[in-house]
């Protein structure tokens, strides 16, 4: 039993992680019952709710214990739901949950204050509440009902987020999107119902829903334990998307309106990802080593395809749309070399691409407004109308690229570092993505904003004092992390280490491979990427 997973620290008296929850349904709630009429007064009610939340995650993060506490379970709130069946509504956040966390509390606002949506704006900004509040359910929740609940709760205003609001084919891409999804979470579904009733049965104890406790009891057998895992990778694999689950993602980023694009790359992507560390490997330590080449293979298949299919695309956001398939095939190579570098570097990594894609998105989104094309071939030359826009695009995608001193650098470097030592092979093939991506994104920045101006690509807008704080709140977040990513680092490291000691201890043929290869470096000590410290050994 790993002991460390099963600490938890109280949290204050007031229940933040539950008011977190609950303030954007009670928001969404309290625009039903105002007047259609008063768009402004819609958006207004929905940026103070939003901000109202991203500020209580920035609290969170603050009061964070880095201490000895700092691998438990931060801020619980344990109510019981239905005693009888053991289920009970259980929040709480480590470091692996922390910035996926605040990386929503973040976004959210920041989409509704970016977009200017005229189209029924009460029921958009009812839903965008509502999806916010599944995404933090998902990423809080302790028990596992609470969080298939959570977990499928953003199915529906995400889609009709895309079916109205969207562009092109949008009823397509929204019924392809929910078909998809629930498909998976049906898989998922069955899985918890075995887990939790042959636990019981095998322990002879009673019927639980909550996480910590069915990770620790490692009850059932080997195969038992391999089926069920599958179960559970199904829905994230396709949540993520893993290749060849992938689809979907193409049309539905494509089709979604701009704030939903940002919402879909930026957290609810990261809500498959985010299943495969905290459900699936702390569930199924044993099965999750079985299946790591597996799903590695997997990833890294995704990022050539994605790189390759991107490079082809004639829609700029359809490129990016790619482009995330890649990405997050790095994340699941970081996840599934099951050491501590490795996995750091897939979850730094979640909120590197969530930030980064999701500022791609406003910017093309923004380009769209004023050009309403987002064909590659029907802009150029945008630099010499839109300096700031173009200034802005390179940054951000220059980030996404992996430009060292950006935030896409630190991410992927650890991911390569700690895939490198247990999958060789495949971290030297997964490395030729780097280069793809900067071949398919700067031919793209080439064609979009260089060259000769003509039409209305001469007279296009730049950005508005409005436009440019939005992306000047995303792009500092960016430099920081590329620069300095340790105080992000040090509040992970020591969830991911108690993981990776949970697999340790429960899979004993398992040894993290980078005990055993050449010295590395302390992921607390990253500022060694600034050429500021020496390298140490792992540690662990």
């Amino acid at each position: 039993m790993n002991s460390l997973l099963l600490a938890e620290v109280s949290g204050p008296a007031f229940p933040v992680l539950t008011a977190i929850v609950v303030l954007p349904l009670i928001g969404a709630a309290l625009l039903t019952l105002l007047p259609r009429n008063r768009p402004d007064l819609l958006k207004q009610v929905a940026v103070l709710v939003s901000a109202a939340v991203g500020a209580m995650t920035i609290w969170v993060l603050v009061q964070f214990d880095t201490g000895s506490a700092a691998a438990d379970f931060q801020f619980v709130d344990r109510q019981s739901w239905i005693s009888s069946l053991g289920i009970s509504w259980t929040l709480g956040v480590d470091g692996i949950s922390l910035f996926l966390v605040v990386l929503t509390g973040i976004l959210f606002p920041i989409s509704i204050i970016a977009v200017n949506e005229k189209k029924d704006p009460k029921s958009y900004y009812a839903w965008i509440l509502v999806l916010e509040a599944g995404c933090l359910g998902a990423f809080l929740a302790l028990d596992l009902f609470a969080f298939f609940v959570a977990f499928e709760i953003v199915l529906v205003p995400m889609y009709f987020l895309i079916a109205k609001w969207g562009h092109g084919d949008r009823a397509y891409a929204a019924t392809k999107f929910f078909i998809y999804t629930m498909l998976g979470s049906a898989l998922m579904f069955v899985g918890i119902l075995s887990l939790v009733f042959l636990t019981a049965s095998a322990t002879g104890g009673p019927i639980t829903f909550d996480l910590q406790t069915l990770a620790n009891s490692q009850a059932l057998s080997t195969t038992t334990s391999r089926w069920i895992f599958l179960s559970f990778a199904a829905a994230f694999a396709v949540k993520v998307p893993l290749f060849p689950f992938h689809t979907w993602l193409p049309d539905a980023h494509t089709n979604a309106p701009t704030a939903g694009s940002v919402i879909l790359a930026g957290v609810m992507l990261k809500l498959g990802t985010y299943g495969f560390l905290r459900f699936g490997i702390y569930l199924f330590p044993e099965a999750a080593v079985y299946f790591a080449p597996m799903l590695i293979t997997l990833g890294v298949i995704g990022i050539v395809y994605g790189a390759i299919v991107a490079t082809m695309q004639k829609d700029l956001k359809r490129l990016i749309a790619y482009s995330s398939i890649a990405h997050l095939g790095f994340i699941m190579i970081g996840i599934f070399a099951l050491d501590t570098q490795g996995l750091e570097g897939g979850l730094l990594q979640m909120v590197n691409h969530g930030l980064s894609t999701g500022a791609l998105f406003l910017l093309v989104g923004m380009i769209y407004e004023r050009r309403h094309t987002r064909e590659i071939a029907k802009l150029g030359g945008l630099q010499k109308s839109a300096p700031i826009l173009a200034a802005a695009f390179m940054i951000v995608m220059l980030s996404s690229v992996g430009l060292p001193g950006l935030n896409g650098f630190v991410g992927e470097f650890l991911i390569l570092l700690g895939s490198f030592a247990a999958h060789r092979w495949w971290a030297v093939v997964a490395a030729t993505g780097v280069i793809l991506a900067a071949l398919y994104m700067l031919w793209a920045y080439q064609r979009v904003f260089h060259g000769p101006a003509e039409g209305d690509n001469a007279t296009m807008p730049d950005l508005n004092a409005k436009e440019g704080l939005v992306l000047i709140s995303l792009i500092s977040m960016i430099v920081f992390l590329g620069v300095y990513p340790k105080p992000v680092l040090d509040r992970m490291e020591p969830a991911v280490d108690a993981l990776i000691s949970h697999v340790e201890t429960n899979v004993p043929r398992f040894k993290e491979p980078t005990a055993t290869h050449l010295a590395t470096v302390k992921l607390g000590d990253l500022s060694a990427l600034e050429g500021s410290a020496s390298g140490e050994g792992s540690g662990n």
